[in-house]
C-alpha cells in the first residue's frame, strides 16, 4: 500500500495544565475525503496546526507525505494547501492575479491555462478579472480561487478547517477537489455536509478520538430504534449497546451501536418491544457518542 498522506500517531498536546489533545492517532490515505468533526474546543484546530507545522510536537509524531512538517516546512507546505474559514485572501487582487502570485509557492503545481480556478471557467463577464473582495456572492468564486491557489497540484492534500459556508457552496468545492484525486481533510460544524461528502469520519471530543471509521461502516454499525414499553417509565433501562435514550412515558428512542437483533430479547425482558428501526443520521450518532449538540452553531474560538 502507498504511504499515507497524513499520519498522526499518539499526538498529545498540553497548554499549561489543560490537555488539548490526548494520544490522538489518525491516518489519511491518498485520494480520500476525510471529515473531522467536534464541538468548539474539542481540539480540531490544534490538530490542524500540528499538521501544518505551526505547532511543534511535544509527544507523539506527525508526518505529512512522510515528512516532519516542523523540520521540513518547505517539503510539506509546497505539497499541501490550506483554505481557512476566514477570508484571508488579498481582496484587492483579481482571481487571475492571485493564481499567478501563488505559482511561486507551488513550483511543482499543475496549473490550468488562463488561471481558471476549479469549477470557474473564464466568462465573458470577466469573473476572473474581478477583485476577490466581495466575490463570495458570485457562486463562491473567492473560495474556489482559494482552493486553486492554495492546492494546485492534483495529488496534493487540501487541509480545510471548520466551515460556516453554506452546505451547497461547500459541497460544490469539496466535490471539485475530490474529483481531481486530491486528499482532503476538512473540519465542519455542519454534520449534514460531512455526511454528504466524506469517505471517512473522525469524531473528536475533549481532545480524544471518540469514533473514527469509514462513513459507510459508521452508518452500518448504528441503529435508531423506537421502543414501546408496556408501562410508562420515568427513565429507560441501561441496555448494553444503547448509547443514548430520548423520550418519555411508554415510548423511547434509542441510538444503539450494533445490530438490533441482540436487543430484541433484552427489550422483551423489560416488557417492551421495538416498533420502528432506521439508520440514524451522522448528527444523531455524534450526539450519542459525544453527548453534546451545537455542531451547526456559529464557529467560536478554539484551542
Amino acid at each position: 500500500m502507498s504511504e499515507p498522506v497524513i499520519d498522526v500517531s499518539a499526538l498529545t498536546r498540553r497548554f499549561g495544565a489543560k490537555t488539548v489533545l490526548a494520544a490522538v492517532s489518525l491516518t489519511l490515505p491518498r485520494g480520500a475525503v476525510y471529515g473531522l468533526v467536534g464541538a468548539n474546543g474539542a481540539g480540531k484546530t490544534t490538530l490542524i496546526k500540528h499538521i501544518l507545522g505551526l505547532l511543534r510536537v511535544e509527544s507523539g509524531s506527525v508526518r505529512v507525505f512522510g515528512l516532519d512538517p516542523v523540520a521540513d516546512p518547505v517539503g510539506v507546505l509546497s505539497r499541501i494547501g490550506y483554505l481557512s474559514e476566514d477570508n484571508d485572501l488579498p481582496g484587492w487582487m483579481r482571481v487571475d492575479e492571485l493564481l499567478r502570485y501563488s505559482r511561486a509557492f507551488y513550483p511543482l503545481g499543475r496549473w490550468v491555462r488562463r488561471g481558471a480556478a476549479p469549477g470557474v471557467r473564464p466568462r465573458p463577464h470577466g469573473e476572473n478579472q474581478a477583485p476577490l473582495e466581495g466575490a463570495e456572492g458570485a457562486g463562491g468564486t473567492a473560495d474556489r480561487a482559494g482552493v486553486s491557489a492554495r492546492a494546485p497540484g492534483a495529488r496534493r492534500a487540501v487541509v480545510r478547517p471548520r466551515s460556516h459556508r453554506s452546505p451547497r457552496h461547500s459541497r460544490a468545492i469539496l466535490r471539485t477537489i475530490a474529483a481531481e484525486g486530491r486528499t482532503v481533510l476538512f473540519s465542519s460544524h455542519l454534520l449534514e455536509e460531512v455526511e454528504r461528502v466524506a469517505d471517512h469520519v473522525t469524531m473528536i471530543s475533549q481532545g480524544k478520538i471518540a469514533l473514527s471509521a469509514p462513513l459507510p461502516a459508521i452508518k452500518a454499525s448504528h441503529r435508531c430504534l423506537t421502543v414501546h414499553f408496556a408501562e410508562p417509565r420515568q427513565e429507560p433501562p441501561a441496555l448494553a449497546g444503547v448509547l443514548r435514550w430520548e423520550g418519555g412515558g411508554q415510548e423511547w428512542m434509542a441510538v444503539a451501536h450494533g445490530g438490533s437483533g441482540e436487543l430484541q430479547a433484552t427489550v422483551a425482558g423489560w416488557g417492551a418491544r421495538i416498533v420502528a428501526e432506521r439508520i440514524p443520521s451522522l448528527d444523531e450518532i455524534f450526539v450519542a457518542h459525544v453527548g453534546m449538540t451545537g455542531m451547526a452553531a456559529a464557529p467560536a474560538a478554539e484551542a
